[in-house]
């Protein structure tokens, strides 16, 4: 693996722009950054990043099954009580997922040496850069080689597009209700996009903020602003603020299919990290981790990271060297308790840290993105910079 600066596209705001992609900067400052790319070779992406993915989500689903049938892991997961019965049902029928994205440190191969990506963590429920990583860099990738940025026989680990629209007509047919904060411009967009990739796959698509979704008494079920039954819906919103929401208590009894599942509530928990430690111990994509008020968690020693149970975008998360906390990222976030996970170093390219998001669709591994940040530490403001196979 290797960092290439290059040159950018004179007009890739302009080709942003005519795409939808509007959130290319952050607070003023960049999200998408062309100015350098990360290299792979076709080993480090089958071997390195591809196959440790497909191993970690068997693991995952291993984990759901074992979890759904024991109140004792629902309960350490801090999964509300009244919505076990959801959680079981929805595995039971085997509800269908649509995509996720695995974030892996991986040091690229050198030399003899193929060390595996190691699972940081598991946006299994609500992942956002889809669209960068699916279309975005593809553009990139294709007008870079026109453009002789990079080497005509330049390739890229992408088929994410295509397995998203392949997934669709697999899920359903009809009207595809989906649901997000549509006043944040990067869910909105998501939302937007994936509904593009739903009417492809020969749906009818209906994109609304989820407060506009109301309730039926008379018949029972969650409906949209002109009262058509919402029967088929993807969210943009974490099940664990659904759980809590007003209509939370009528989850169970409406008629609804949901993407992502229920049980997927469980995978997006990082509680789920000791869980898969404690079950598959020494795998070599695995990193140790512990709940922190398990006393096996002493074992890290003094340098660690501490994760809340539940967080998103890094809020929260800190990383202690030696007793201290060299780096973090406030938040709102902790009520529920905290684990531990054995640090692994992100390569250092010059001072910055990039993070690989490995994406599944239809649990298949089928792309990558990379976030990069001044610190170890991926947050909201990290950048999103392409990928090549040379």
């Amino acid at each position: 693996m290797q960092r290439i600066p290059c040159p950018e596209r004179d007009d890739w705001r302009e080709t942003a722009a005519q795409c939808g992609f509007d959130f290319y900067e952050v607070d003023g400052e960049r999200y998408w950054d062309e100015r350098a790319y990360y290299a792979f070779s076709i080993a480090e992406i089958e071997l390195g990043i591809e196959e440790p993915t497909g191993e970690i989500e068997q693991m995952c689903l291993e984990l759901v099954r074992r979890v759904v049938a024991d109140e004792a892991l629902l309960r350490r997961l801090q999964l509300p009580e009244p919505a076990w019965p959801l959680l079981a049902d929805s595995w039971t029928r085997a509800d269908p997922s649509l995509y996720g994205r695995l974030d892996l440190s991986f040091p690229g191969f050198r030399g003899g040496d193929r060390v595996p990506a190691k699972l940081l963590e598991y946006n299994a429920d609500t992942p956002t850069s889809i669209f960068e990583a699916a279309v975005f860099q593809w553009t990139w990738l294709e007008q870079a080689i026109e453009r002789r940025i990079l080497p005509g026989r330049a390739d890229q680990y992408n088929s994410i597009h295509e397995r998203l629209i392949e997934r669709w007509r697999a899920l359903g047919k009809g009207r595809l209700h989906l649901a997000g904060v549509t006043s944040e411009p990067e869910d909105a967009a998501t939302l937007v996009y994936l509904a593009d990739t739903a009417a492809q796959a020969g749906l009818s698509t209906t994109v609304l903020d989820i407060t506009d979704i109301g309730w039926r008494d008379t018949g029972g079920g969650f409906v949209d602003l002109d009262n058509n039954d919402i029967r088929l819906a993807f969210k943009l919103y974490p099940w664990e603020w659904m759980f809590h929401d007003a209509f939370g208590a009528k989850l169970q009894t409406a008629p609804t299919r949901w993407v992502e599942p229920p049980w997927k509530a469980i995978l997006s928990n990082k509680g789920i990290l000791p869980l898969l430690w404690q079950m598959f111990e020494g795998h070599p994509s695995l990193l140790p981790a512990y709940f922190e008020d398990d006393p096996k968690a002493a074992s890290l020693g003094q340098s660690f990271v501490r994760k809340p149970i539940y967080s998103r975008e890094g809020a929260n998360v800190s990383l202690v060297s030696g007793g201290v906390a060299v780096s973090a990222q406030d938040g709102p976030y902790g009520a529920e308790g905290y684990i531990r996970q054995a640090l692994a170093p992100l390569p250092d390219f010059g001072g910055v840290f990039p993070v690989i998001g490995s994406w599944l669709v239809a649990n298949t591994p089928c792309g990558l993105s990379i976030r990069e940040d001044a610190t170890p530490i991926t947050g909201n403001r990290s950048r999103f910079l392409p990928h090549a196979i040379l």
